[in-house]
């Protein structure tokens, strides 16, 4: 599974930005798409993350600002990203994990990262 990221980019405080995340590859059920961002320093943060029944869970920063949403017609994730602020500049990193199950028996979770994009956000 390869994961392609587009958006990002540089904007002042209280602009807005989206982000875009296509899955393309061997897919065969991927559960969980998102994202994730590290910014200078810092480890590396969960963002957002959808479900393949669309419950998404946001990181308590961001909650309010940032909309995450999927389409698996073409397996991709769009985060829309408004009212950015300094502390949201890093680079984002779209994150998908495919479990495989034989029968009901669980075997493992695939987990597969993008290449990262910039978001920069000037004060």
């Amino acid at each position: 599974v390869k994961l392609s990221e587009s958006g990002g980019g540089l904007v002042q405080t209280g602009g807005s930005l989206s982000l875009s995340c296509l899955a393309s590859g061997d897919i065969f059920s991927i559960h969980i798409m998102g994202w994730y961002r590290q910014a200078p320093g810092k480890q590396r943060e969960l963002v957002a993350t959808i479900t393949e029944g669309r419950r998404t869970t946001y990181a308590d920063s961001v909650k309010g600002r940032f909309t995450l949403s999927r389409d698996d017609t073409k397996n991709a994730i769009y985060l829309q990203m408004s009212n950015l602020e300094p502390e949201d500049t890093g680079v984002y990193y779209c994150n998908a994990q495919q479990p495989w199950y034989d029968g009901r028996q669980y075997l493992r979770t695939d987990e597969f990262w993008g290449q990262g994009t910039q978001v920069t956000v000037s004060s």
